[in-house]
């Protein structure tokens, strides 16, 4: 029971969030998914609606580089590996969307990551 009123919650905070956030083609909107042991992560232009780029720590390549991946760890290594990625692209600034959770632990260190690497948001 609880964990569905959990689940409940934060399907309504992000509910909440995605009426005030919104993505662009100059600002895309970076959205964050978690589960208990992956993390997805993709770039959505809203206006267009198309997802412009995606990874998660599922990724061949990244998996290769990292022991677990449902851990803080997991989350700054993505960001690392990810960020250069973006700005090859041409992309500076982005709108970040937590999905929903809390602003702490691997969300929080994601955000930080890719702030670390150059994104500006």
């Amino acid at each position: 029971m609880q964990v569905l009123e959990k689940r409940l919650a934060r399907s309504k905070r992000h509910l909440r969030i995605r009426k005030k956030i919104f993505g662009s083609n100059e600002r895309p909107r970076l959205s964050v998914h978690r589960s208990v042991k992956h993390f997805f992560i993709q770039l959505v232009d809203d206006v267009n609606q198309k997802t412009l780029f995606s990874f998660s720590t599922l990724d061949k390549d990244f998996r290769k580089s990292i022991k677990q991946t449902g851990n803080i760890e997991a989350a700054k290594k993505l960001g690392e590996y990810f960020g250069p990625q973006i700005l090859k692209k041409g992309i500076k600034k982005i709108t970040f969307d937590r999905g929903g959770y809390v602003f702490h632990g691997r969300v929080k260190a994601l955000a930080d990551s890719l702030r670390k690497a150059g994104l500006e948001f």
